[in-house]
């Protein structure tokens, strides 16, 4: 390796050791055009990612001694930092055409790009300004290391995306991406949800692949099992937050909230993956079986902390998804048409999508026993 090799190492976002040096490398980068990849990712819709923001002082006060063996040994394994120096491009990123890539395929798959990089950079930003109003040591060390970790998965999206001659501008993201208000428990919820929904994503597209090679038709999926490995070990944080209040998951308040969030988080997921398929169709995935086999993971994972597990394979599951989904493509197009009949198409829209949302709630859950322990490690 000579010096001028190393020097772009040491710059790489991929070996930053915190969330800053990772975006300051990135910004570092030479400019491309990328107003067009910024603005997909300024978008604020229910099927979007959002930046949130929360009672920072509330989450400072959280004592996690009730779940100190466990959290000692969490943060201990994110402090060795197994991931340091992968997420980068080497000798296994496949030369790209992406010129010669089908038009419809090309576009849905910048767009889950796009997506993917706006999500990891949404948990950046909440986890480092958790880093930086904080002062509980237990807590501003937890968010340090996962907005480091979210970072470098934003920046390796990012360095995808460069390929095809675009990249999303994450300092600007964070200057004039519109910021959504959760109260803290709201944010376990979603974020725990989030981050664990993402590893059982990754690593099912990453076993589908490993059967099937010939259908990888871009190399960032070989990166998919050291990246959903972060992801599973961020949802074992939010676990272990989540058991440091009893309240949070057995009050029956508490226990709508949690179906709540279950079923939003995943008719969002089905809604939005059936928007690429051609994205679906190359990787050789029907995305209603990916769907229900996410959904199968995220549930048995989310026992850890969570009393109860949708019942996914309830006759009126798939019937209401399908059903949100047609509605989804109803207000798309009614969005696109403009005008006074554009805007009934769309309210029509979200009104059915409301009542199969409705119908989603009012499935029976299935209650599960939650364990003393909620530390797993990943199995599949």
């Amino acid at each position: 390796m000579n010096a001028h090799s190393r020097d772009n190492e040491a710059l790489h976002s991929s070996t930053a050791a915190t969330a800053e040096e990772a975006i300051a490398r990135q910004e570092a980068l030479p400019p491309l055009t990328n107003e067009e990849a910024t603005n997909v990712a300024m978008q604020n819709t229910l099927l979007t990612p959002r930046f949130y923001t929360t009672d920072f002082d509330e989450m400072d006060a959280i004592d996690v001694t009730p779940v100190r063996a466990e959290w000692d040994v969490l943060i201990a394994q994110m402090k060795a930092d197994p991931n340091k120096g992968h997420f980068k491009k080497n000798e296994d990123w496949d030369t790209v055409d992406w010129d010669g890539m089908e038009p419809k395929l090309k576009a849905e798959f910048i767009d889950f790009l796009i997506s993917s990089c706006t999500a990891e950079f949404s948990g950046c930003v909440l986890y480092k300004e958790m880093k930086r109003r904080g002062s509980n040591e237990d807590i501003t060390t937890l968010f340090q290391l996962m907005a480091r970790d979210e970072a470098r998965h934003a920046g390796f999206i990012n360095d995808a995306l460069r390929e095809a001659g675009i990249a999303v501008n994450l300092g600007f993201l964070t200057q004039a991406k519109k910021y959504t208000y959760f109260r803290p428990k709201f944010i376990y919820y979603a974020t725990y949800l989030s981050e664990k929904i993402g590893y059982a994503r990754y690593i099912t597209i990453y076993r589908h692949l490993e059967q099937h090679p010939e259908m990888r038709f871009h190399p960032i999926f070989k990166w998919f099992k050291e990246w959903c490995n972060d992801e599973f070990s961020h949802g074992e944080a939010f676990a272990l937050l989540l058991k440091t209040d009893p309240k949070l998951t057995t009050s029956f308040a508490n226990k709508l909230w949690i179906k709540f969030f279950l079923t939003a988080v995943f008719s969002t997921m089905w809604v939005r993956d059936h928007q690429r398929p051609a994205f679906h169709e190359a990787l050789g995935v029907d995305p209603k079986w990916y769907a229900q086999e996410v959904f199968r993971k995220t549930s048995d994972i989310s026992c850890q902390v969570f009393p109860m597990m949708l019942d996914i394979d309830h006759p009126r599951w798939v019937k209401n998804l399908n059903r949100m989904e047609a509605a989804n493509v109803a207000i798309a197009k009614g969005r696109k048409a403009g005008g006074v009949g554009g805007w009934l198409t769309r309210m029509g829209g979200s009104a059915r999508a409301a009542l199969a949302f409705a119908s989603l709630l009012t499935i029976p859950a299935i209650s599960s026993e939650v364990p003393d322990n909620p530390r797993m490690e990943p199995v599949y």
